[in-house]
């Protein structure tokens, strides 16, 4: 069996597939993307297609190396997001050909389900309470919101006790055991960022996300000294070499690979082995597509330190489509309580509607992120 064909599809509402087609007929799915990069990532796609066609999809990890490092240059989030949609196919492809999901070719399911939280709040959070409520109407044990508007690297006390007023009103209207995760955002700056951590520790969160830029993850070491909330990170981070440092550090409790962002699931799942022999958790970031979550649970199905899993149904970036309808069967994604189930169906267990892809193509997209900027003029951390 050989690899014929490579396509990319840009769909809204801001995500980029891809399709593997083999000489025997299958195919595989994939989902490589940067938000707000995907026309630069399609082009890396399409220059790594030079080594792929031709050769044996089987072969992942020979195609993973050598698409790692043929290249002189290596790393970061448009190679390695290329090379993560393209894995993805490739495991597709495999699970199809032996008739298996991809995680009974991994060793096999150490869980039944995996729990998932919802997101609440938008970019700038505002009516959470409510959202919180609708969330656990909906089943959900848990959710995550972002915890601040911008901020400069000093900035008001006011807006730290915005923040706590936010979150003491989800922990008194929904009780001591929901979860509640606070994403910082990257936009949070060390000064501020001790301050916010330490007065958030009363109201018990499930942990706090990028509380400063992963350029900066020295001053994690600074935040740990100031809270016991669970330090969780790593979604601007793409491979296991990005990782081994802070591991070794030990101040993270947390980490957040993106399947799509951080060489696929050949790469994901030596992180998350990586993390186990460290005693540190993961909860994988997904803020993204069907494709990128049927391969999170893929590898969350396989390992044993997963304890809670991001997904996109209904997040406020997700207008005009959303995950379910690029599926043939939407059932495949109905959470129960707050777990997903193992996907059991070949390969990824989704079948994507190809025809329903192609249309939504001429569409397309070309999403940024905002810009923002701080009432002196600078750029503002989205």
């Amino acid at each position: 069996m050989r690899i014929k064909e490579i396509e990319t599809f840009r769909v809204p509402p801001r995500w980029l597939f891809l399709k593997i087609t083999t000489d025997e007929g299958l195919v595989g799915w994939g989902e490589p993307i940067v938000e707000g990069r995907a026309s630069t990532v399609e082009a890396c796609v399409h220059e790594l297609s030079e080594y792929l066609i031709g050769n044996d999809p089987m072969r992942i990890e020979d195609i993973w190396n050598t698409l790692y490092r043929s290249g002189f240059y290596r790393g970061g989030p448009i190679l390695m997001s290329a090379i993560a949609g393209i894995d993805q196919a490739l495991w597709d492809i495999k699970g199809k050909f032996y008739n298996a999901p991809i995680y009974e070719l991994m060793g096999g399911a150490c869980r039944d389900k995996v729990k998932v939280y919802s997101w609440i709040g938008g970019d700038r959070p505002a009516d959470v309470l409510e959202q919180a409520n609708k969330a656990k109407e909906n089943g959900f044990q848990a959710i995550k919101m972002n915890a601040t508007e911008e901020l400069q690297i000093i900035d008001s006390y006011s807006k730290i006790d915005n923040v706590l007023e936010r979150v003491a009103m989800i922990r008194e209207g929904l009780g001591a055991d929901f979860g509640i995760g606070i994403d910082f955002h990257g936009r949070v700056h060390k000064p501020m960022a001790k301050i916010l951590a330490k007065e958030l520790e009363q109201f018990r969160p499930m942990f706090i996300e990028e509380p400063v830029l992963a350029e900066n993850n020295e001053a994690l070491k600074e935040v740990a000294r100031h809270s016991n909330i669970p330090i969780a990170t790593g979604e601007r981070m793409y491979s296991r070499w990005d990782f081994k440092k802070i591991l070794q550090e030990g101040y993270v409790d947390i980490i957040q690979p993106d399947l799509s962002h951080a060489g696929g699931i050949t790469e994901c799942k030596k992180i998350f082995s990586m993390a186990e022999a460290y005693d540190v958790a993961v909860a994988p970031h997904c803020p993204l597509g069907p494709i990128a979550l049927a391969a999170c649970l893929q590898v969350d199905t396989t390992s044993y330190n997963v304890f809670i899993q991001e997904q996109s149904l209904g997040i406020h970036y997700n207008k005009g489509n959303d995950v379910l309808d690029y599926l043939n069967d939407q059932s495949v994604f109905k959470f129960e309580n707050g777990y997903a189930k193992n996907l059991t169906a070949p390969g990824l267990g989704i079948s994507v509607n190809e025809s329903y892809v192609r249309e939504k193509q001429k569409e397309g997209h070309n999403w940024k992120n905002p810009i923002w900027r701080h009432e002196d003029g600078t750029v503002a951390e989205w």
